[in-house]
């Protein structure tokens, strides 16, 4: 007999070899039929495996957010069943669960297109309304290559030569197809149901080698119900018409080019925007006792090998000789013994070195260093993303040196500062995560044991809740990661606290302790947007372009219905600038409405109309984004409310 405990303590005794599916239909007929899987002993399990030990169980409904990955996962092993029988000759490689849903990668002579898709749907359909089983076998491994060479799937020979010798070989056939996986799934193709719709195809190659074979890699998302499926596919809907590159064209903001991979140039209008974002949290860093520096972009190697980042971030830097090239014709431009130098791809040991700089007490802690850093990070071409995935960026970064006792009340400062620049940029929802130690780091366990319990007490005794996220924490130390949620519910990771006890140690910063004696002080890095890159794209779409007045490029478009009003107009642009308001005037001989239309494309916030009547009554009709119909205001009026609105926050704040 077997002792299974149950979620509410209670133990119960069973044959040995029995399965889950015989412990839950023996609860409950109606319970058996929403359970697709179990958790044993924590970890996600076949309902139907065999249980030859004590242990605790946990059934996993349907419903489950838990299952929500097992519907991926089998709908997943669904298109590949589709695809073979509509396509016999096609090899199947991988498919993996992936972020809201999954793709599976099939090697054939013609790649898939988009028409293809919606065939592949129906016959995915109709392979749920079968039900057939998951069943899982355990196949020798010679067995298992003769098997699936038979059937002309050499990839999936590749892939069993490339498992252990020490773990077992799973196969999981769903009536005559079977695929090698290591499970789990749910009880049959119905339990995925039809809430699934296949959105792209694309190129990839196997095992991500440029050098091996060219396959059609199939995206697809699940859902647990056709509501959940409906509102992600008005998310992605939404997306894309929210990308930040098409508002950013339409805005005349900023453009890439082949010449500079990954490097924005900026143009007027989206510069405004960059320098009012950095005005802004320059204020606000300011204000809340940092202080301000500049370090090099290029440095020597090896200041990189002492901190530790040469090794483990080499490949995402970009390195240079440390000479002068040569100019002669036919000869190599730099010789192969220079001295290496390489363009920081983060602040941190260049903000040790000033902290380095003379002699620090414990009186001078803590010491909060800010730079506007850029950095370059030597991104994969297909990796860069507009501004979300860029090679040269700038980070609101800084750096806080601190004693221990202090770790505590610098975290609480620096939550309470993110929140509120959160609020003021129209964030609301937060979610904290503590990531933990990664499988490859710097400084022994009894570092990280302290580093890690300093800063999950620091985040607890601030009230807030998080999660943890096992393995995910920088080389040097755990951090802190603050996801914002967007105004379609996206995701964001923004900010950034970290906590490091391993690069002062490196790096041989010190200050005079009470006592005199010298000590290490902690390194806590941190970040509130980010870089300012990817902020700025974040907001373009969770805003849709429609930025918050203070941010916006242009504030106000002057435009003219008759040439009479274009002095007027010159006159009202005037004074709106001469109030800070970032304004420009449009007398061009266009119709109004054509006007309007193009401004309203470009996202002005307001735009003040002007005709004869306008310029003899001294008024302007305003117009504003999104709203119908007009009114008609005295112009001093307007533009005394406009100043009120295009304050900043923090200036707002700060004269109320």
């Amino acid at each position: 007999m077997i002792k299974v405990t149950f979620p509410d303590g209670a133990v119960r005794e069973f044959a040995l070899g029995t399965t889950g599916t015989t412990i839950v239909e023996g609860i409950s007929k109606s319970l058996a039929k929403k359970t697709v899987a179990m958790r044993w002993n924590g970890e996600l399990a076949d309902l139907s495996d065999v249980l030859d030990a004590d242990g605790k169980i946990e059934f996993v409904l349907r419903d489950d957010p838990a299952a929500l990955e097992l519907i991926r996962h089998d709908a997943a092993h669904v298109l590949a069943e589709a695809v073979q029988e509509l396509w016999p000759d096609t090899q199947v490689t991988i498919g993996p669960v992936i972020e809201n849903g999954f793709f599976y990668d099939f090697y054939r002579a013609e790649p898939f297109s988009e028409d293809d898709l919606r065939v592949i749907e129906k016959k995915m359909e109709e392979i749920v309304d079968r039900g057939a089983e998951f069943t899982k076998e355990v196949w020798d491994r010679e067995e298992a290559k003769k098997a699936f060479s038979a059937k002309g799937e050499q990839f999936k020979v590749e892939l069993i030569d490339a498992i252990p010798d020490d773990q077992q070989l799973k196969i999981y056939k769903q009536g005559q197809w079977f695929d090698l996986c290591r499970g789990p799934h749910m009880r049959s193709t119905k339990d995925v149901g039809k809430a699934f719709k296949l959105t792209k195809v694309a190129g990839a190659y196997w095992r991500g080698d440029s050098n091996r074979e060219v396959l059609s890699r199939i995206y697809g998302t699940a859902w647990a119900g056709k509501d959940q499926l409906d509102a992600h596919l008005h998310m992605i809907e939404e997306a894309e018409k929210r990308d930040h590159r098409k508002i950013g064209q339409e805005m005349d903001l900023y453009h890439f080019q082949h010449e500079a991979q990954g490097s924005v140039f900026w143009h007027p209008k989206g510069f405004v925007m960059y320098n009012q974002m950095e005005a802004y949290i320059r204020r606000r860093l300011n204000a809340s006792g940092y202080k301000e520096i500049k370090t090099p972009q290029l440095l020597d190697n090896k200041l990189w090998e002492k901190s530790g980042h040469w090794q483990k971030f080499r490949d995402g830097m970009f390195v240079v000789p440390d000479e002068i090239p040569s100019m002669e014709e036919g000869k190599p431009i730099v010789s192969m013994d220079a001295n290496l130098l390489a363009l920081k791809p983060m602040n941190c040991p260049a903000h040790v070195q000033v902290f380095n700089q003379g002699i620090k007490s414990y009186r001078d802690l803590p010491l909060r260093l800010a730079e506007f850093g850029c950095c370059h990070r030597n991104e994969a071409h297909g990796a860069l993303h507009g501004l979300m995935r860029v090679r040269q960026m700038t980070q609101d970064d800084a750096h806080i040196f601190c004693r221990i006792d202090q770790i505590q009340a610098e975290t609480e400062k620096f939550c309470a500062l993110l929140d509120s620049v959160y609020e003021d940029m129209g964030f609301t929802e937060v979610r904290i995560l503590l990531a933990t130690r990664p499988e490859t780091r710097a400084g022994d366990d009894s570092v990280w044991d302290l580093a890690e319990k300093s800063l999950g007490d620091a985040l607890s005794a601030t009230g807030r809740k998080f999660e943890i996220a096992e393995g995910e924490g920088a080389f040097y130390g755990p951090k802190l990661e603050f996801h914002l949620k967007d105004a379609i519910g996206r995701s964001w990771q923004c900010g950034t606290l970290q906590l490091d006890f391993v690069m002062p140690e490196r790096l041989d910063a010190s200050y005079v302790a009470e006592d005199g004696s010298r000590q290490r002080p902690v390194m806590l890095h941190r970040a509130i947007l980010g870089s300012l890159e990817r902020f700025l794209g974040m907001m373009i779409e969770s805003y849709a372009g429609r930025m918050p007045l203070w941010l916006a490029p242009v504030q106000v478009v002057v435009a003219t219905i008759v040439s009479d009003a274009d002095d007027y107009a010159q006159e009202v642009v005037a004074d709106l600038r001469a109030k800070g308001i970032r304004a420009e005037v449009d007398t061009r001989n266009e119709s109004i409405n054509y006007k309007v239309r193009e401004h309203s494309v470009g996202r002005v916030p307001f735009i003040f109309v002007a005709g004869r009547r306008e310029a003899e009554e001294k008024t302007v009709s305003i117009r504003q984004l999104g709203s119908q119909g007009q009114t008609v205001k005295p112009v001093d009026e307007a533009i005394g409310e406009l100043v009120r609105d295009v304050t900043p926050p923090d200036l707002k704040r700060k004269a109320a």
